[in-house]
């Protein structure tokens, strides 16, 4: 089907704000995962506090092994801190502890709590993440009441076991395509040395554990991958300008749908000619 000329540049217009608006999402960025794994050496807290000290956008909670209680005590803990340092904080499976200690988002898996049946006063104060492994997944969670979806594994990784086999760049760039304009965080394998393949394939947000957990500076470490996003001062601006964006791209498709306007001569031309008759 051939497409007239302003429709298109009216997909163009549409299609850079879609970009514009992933990019200012509270989800894009470095999400750094700090979990009670006895492999680092340090409780989530210690890891969020490092975090954030590199610039992290958004820290997640994972707890697998804890108490509710000292769950509870770390997920207030990391809100204070993320609160602090201006990242926002994501509870990973739970929606009670992540309403309980005011989190900005709780971040569900494929086996989880299904999104729509979160009571809708929850709803309401929490944004929900939502883990894919599959285009098919990608495309289910079109028709999901969800903020962010998250992607992988793209690469490699030990740092939590998946029955999914790497999925690759290519993979990943599918699926950015699928969900948009929703913001697609990658997960599995990230680290310095993959992170812009994962940004040029239109991730835009990455999640971390090891490549920060592990690393004999985590904050250095942190610092290192959210240097490629902008910080959060940045990202806060670039959402000021991106509303103005979109109340600009809606006046102009208002008028392209109004089509053009009378002419005023001729209409007095018109209105004169009646009268001399």
């Amino acid at each position: 089907m051939t497409r007239r000329d302003g429709a298109g540049a009216g997909d163009r217009d549409t299609a850079s704000l879609r970009s514009a608006l992933v990019a200012g999402s509270p989800f894009a960025g470095l999400h750094v995962l700090a979990d009670d794994d006895e492999r680092w050496g340090r409780d989530p807290v210690s890891q969020a506090r490092d975090a954030c000290a590199g610039g992290a956008h958004v820290i997640q909670l994972r707890v697998k092994h804890a108490s509710d209680g000292q769950a509870l005590e770390w997920a207030l803990a990391m809100r204070k801190l993320t609160h602090e340092c201006g990242a926002a904080f994501v509870v990973n499976d739970r929606f009670d502890l992540a309403l309980a200690s005011g989190a900005d988002a709780v971040h569900l898996g494929q086996t989880d709590l299904p999104p729509e049946r979160i009571p809708a006063e929850v709803r309401s104060r929490l944004a929900v993440g939502f883990s894919t492994h599959s285009a098919l997944q990608a495309e289910a969670s079109r028709a999901l009441s969800i903020d962010y979806v998250a992607y992988g594994p793209v690469f490699g990784t030990t740092s939590k076991q998946s029955e999914y086999d790497s999925r690759g760049v290519a993979a990943l760039k599918r699926v950015a395509e699928i969900v948009a304009p929703r913001p697609l965080v990658a997960i599995g394998g990230i680290h310095a040395g993959n992170l812009l393949q994962v940004i040029e394939a239109g991730a835009a947000g990455a999640a971390v554990i090891s490549a920060v957990a592990s690393a004999s500076d985590p904050a250095a470490a942190a610092r290192e991958l959210a240097c490629h996003y902008p910080s959060a001062q940045a990202r806060r601006a670039q959402q000021a300008k991106q509303v103005q964006q979109v109340r600009q791209v809606r006046q102009v498709q208002q008028v392209r749908q109004a089509g053009p306007a009378p002419q005023l001569g001729s209409e007095l031309e018109l209105e004169s000619g009646e009268g001399e008759s």
